[in-house]
Order: structure tokens, then sequence, then C-alpha cells
């Protein structure tokens, strides 16, 4: 009986281990969209990190390590190209990474939801994004959607403050192929 207890000590933090995965970046993105003047567009970010450890059976063991590069922003539009690194927008002067790391996972209905702490400009706040795993042969996908409110993170104050200009609800999207280590 002895026995049976210590090999069950042994086996329950390898079951709860989450897999750890490597981003495959040539068929992954991390994106954006906004409005501007009441027309959509769509951005994305050319250079950026994840360490992503997922277990969908045992969500306390995921976590997600994200790292962006805030002067890799494209839109596809040179002026908004131009200004987003700017001192009126991300400033990547002075803060030239964005950083989201979770806090925990937690399921809601059918949807599993990642809690964590976005810094971004300098401020740390809360943000919450929903979750797609979808496990493949080789690896698995991951897409994360959600909102973040980038007044709240000082981005885009001042004269670009309206947010019947410029939206004030950013959508977030990643889409990440992702390979077992």
């Amino acid at each position: 009986m002895k026995r049976l207890a210590i090999l069950l000590a042994l086996a329950l933090p390898l079951a709860a281990a989450a897999t750890d995965y490597t981003v495959q970046p040539a068929s992954s993105t991390l994106g954006f969209s906004n409005t501007f003047q009441g027309e959509s567009f769509d951005g994305k970010f050319g250079r950026w990190t994840a360490a992503i450890s997922y277990d969908a059976a045992n969500l306390a063991s995921s976590k997600f390590d994200v790292e962006v590069d805030l002067a890799s922003v494209k839109t596809g539009d040179s002026d908004r190209d131009s200004a987003l690194p700017g001192s009126d927008f991300f400033d990547v002067a002075k803060f030239p990474k964005a950083h989201f790391v979770t806090t925990g996972f937690r399921q809601v209905g059918g949807k599993v939801i990642a809690d964590g702490t976005l810094t971004l400009h300098g401020i740390s706040k809360p943000v919450s994004l929903e979750v797609t795993f979808k496990p493949q042969a080789d690896g698995a996908t991951l897409d994360v959607a959600g909102t973040v409110k980038r007044l709240d993170f000082g981005v885009g104050t001042g004269d670009y403050a309206d947010t019947s200009v410029i939206g004030g609800d950013v959508k977030v999207t990643a889409h990440l192929q992702l390979a077992a280590k």
C-alpha cells in the first residue's frame, strides 16, 4: 500500500504538467482591428515571442507569456504605420514592448477564458482573452480573441482621445500554429 502511494505521488505531478509548445512563426499571426473615422482597419505585429504551455484537461497548469515588439506594427497605411510607433500612440522610444502574461484560466460554458495582465505603454491592467485550442497530430492551433480599451493604457490620448474618430475598443486576435517541444 505504501508503495502505491509513492507511485501515485510521483505520477500526479506528471499528470498535471501542461505541454510546452513552440510557435511556428511562418504560419502564426498576432493582429488587431479598430476603426478610424468610422472605417474598419486591421493591423498586425511582425515581431513577437510567445511561451505557450497548455493542457485543456488541466487549465491550472497552463500559461501564456507573450512579448510584442511594438515598432513592428503594420496596418497597410503608411501614415498610420508611421504614427502608431510615435509618442502620440505606442511611444516605442519609451515603451518598446507590450507584455501579456496569464494569471489563470477558467471555463465559462463551452468557452475557455485566459485571464492575464497586459503591460502596454507603461501601464499594467487585467485583460481576458477567449481561447480556442485544437490539438493536431504534430502540435496544435491556438486562437485567441479579446478586446483592449486603448485609452485605459494611455494609447492615443490628447488630440486622439476622441473615440468617435479612433475607436476606443481594439479587438486583439492571434492564430498560432504550435509544435510540441
